[in-house]
C-alpha cells in the first residue's frame, strides 16, 4: 500500500507531461483573458495555502484525538503535497482484492500531478464544501469524512480516462464510486469546479450530463434520462444551481444559472435563470432569485401563499 511519496514527484511534475488540457488552459488564461492569468496564479498560491492548513489542522486533530495520530500521519502528514494525499486516499477508498491501492495510487497521483487544473478544483470544492456546509468542521475533515467529495474527486480522475479513451478503466472506477460512496456518475458527464454534493447518498448523473461550476446538489437526487432518447441526452445544469433533496432531473432539459430546485421535485422542462421551480411535474414559484441559491444555501421558496423548503 503506497502511502509517502516524496514532493519531488508530487509537486514539480515535468513540463513535458503537461496535458493538452493545461496547455490549452494556460493558453486561455494568457492570451484571452489577461486578467484571468492574475487569477489562475493566485489559486495555484491558494493550492499551496489550503495544503498547509490542512496538515495544521490534522495535528491539532491529533491534539484532541491522540488515538488518531497514525489515521492522520498516513492520510494527510507524511504527505508532501495534496496531490500524494489525494492519490492515497482514494487509492485506499476504491481498491478491492482484486484490484489494488498501490496499482491506483500511481494512477492517480499520475493524473494529478500531470492535469493541474484538477487540483485547482479540487481545492474549489473543498472551500466550497466548507463555506456552504455547516456540519464541515475543517478542510481535513472534509477531505477524509465526506463522501460527496471523495465521489467528485474519484469521478474527475474517471472523466479524465474516459477522454483520453480508457473507457473500460473509467467505467471500472465509476463502478467502485458506486459500491464504495452510493454515488453513481458516468464517467462522460462534464463537471465544473465548487461543486457540493451534500450527504450525497443516492446521487446519480448519466453520461451526457453537464453541472457548472459552484452548484449545490442534495442526496438522491437524478440527474437522468427519459429512456426515450439516445445521444444528448441527460440535464445541462448552470452555474450557481441549487438542487434539492430527490429531485429528478429528466432528458436534456436546461437549468439555468443561479436557479432553485425544490426537494421531491421532477423536472422536465427547462427552468429560467434565477427562478425557483417545486412539484411534480415541476412548476415556477415566487420571482426572481436576487442571490445565488446555491452559495447561500437558502432552502425555502420566500412566496407569499407558502414557506417550500427545499
Amino acid at each position: 500500500m503506497a502511502t509517502c511519496v516524496h514532493s519531488s514527484t508530487a509537486t514539480t511534475p515535468p513540463r513535458t507531461a503537461q496535458s493538452v488540457d493545461d496547455c490549452v488552459f494556460d493558453s486561455y488564461a494568457i492570451c484571452c483573458r489577461p486578467n484571468f492569468a492574475d487569477r489562475v496564479q493566485a489559486k495555484t498560491v491558494l493550492v499551496a495555502d489550503l495544503w498547509l492548513r490542512m496538515k495544521e489542522e490534522a495535528r491539532l486533530d491529533i491534539e484532541q484525538e491522540p488515538i488518531l495520530s497514525t489515521y492522520y500521519y498516513t492520510s494527510i502528514l507524511c504527505h508532501d503535497s495534496i496531490e500524494s494525499a489525494l492519490a492515497n486516499h482514494l487509492s485506499i477508498k476504491l481498491s478491492n482484492h482484486s484490484l489494488p491501492s498501490g496499482i491506483l495510487y500511481d494512477l492517480i497521483l499520475g493524473i494529478l500531478v500531470e492535469n493541474g487544473e484538477i487540483i485547482r478544483a479540487v481545492v474549489d470544492d473543498l472551500r466550497a464544501v466548507k463555506e456552504r456546509d455547516p456540519a464541515c468542521i475543517s478542510f481535513a475533515h472534509c477531505f477524509l469524512n465526506f463522501k460527496g467529495f471523495s465521489a467528485i474527486q474519484s469521478h474527475r480522475i474517471a472523466h479524465n480516462l474516459w477522454c483520453k479513451g480508457r473507457k473500460v478503466l473509467a467505467l471500472l472506477i465509476q463502478n467502485r464510486v458506486s459500491e464504495a460512496f452510493a454515488v453513481d456518475i458516468h464517467p462522460g458527464a462534464r463537471i465544473g469546479s465548487g461543486i457540493l454534493l451534500d450527504h450525497a447518498t443516492g446521487v446519480v448523473i448519466g453520461e451526457t450530463a453537464v453541472i457548472g461550476n459552484n452548484v449545490s446538489i442534495l442526496h438522491n437526487v437524478t440527474l437522468g434520462g427519459t429512456g426515450k432518447a439516445s445521444g444528448d441526452r441527460h440535464p445541462k445544469i448552470g452555474d450557481g444551481v441549487l438542487i434539492g433533496a430527490g429531485t429528478c432531473v429528466l432528458g436534456n432539459v436546461r437549468i439555468e444559472e443561479g436557479a432553485k430546485i425544490g426537494a421531491g421535485s421532477v423536472v422536465l422542462k427547462q427552468v429560467p435563470a434565477r427562478s425557483t421551480a417545486v412539484g411534480n411535474p415541476a412548476r415556477l414559484i415566487g420571482g426572481r432569485l436576487e442571490k445565488t441559491p446555491s452559495l447561500t444555501m437558502d432552502q425555502t421558496s420566500h412566496s407569499e401563499w407558502s414557506n417550500y423548503v427545499i
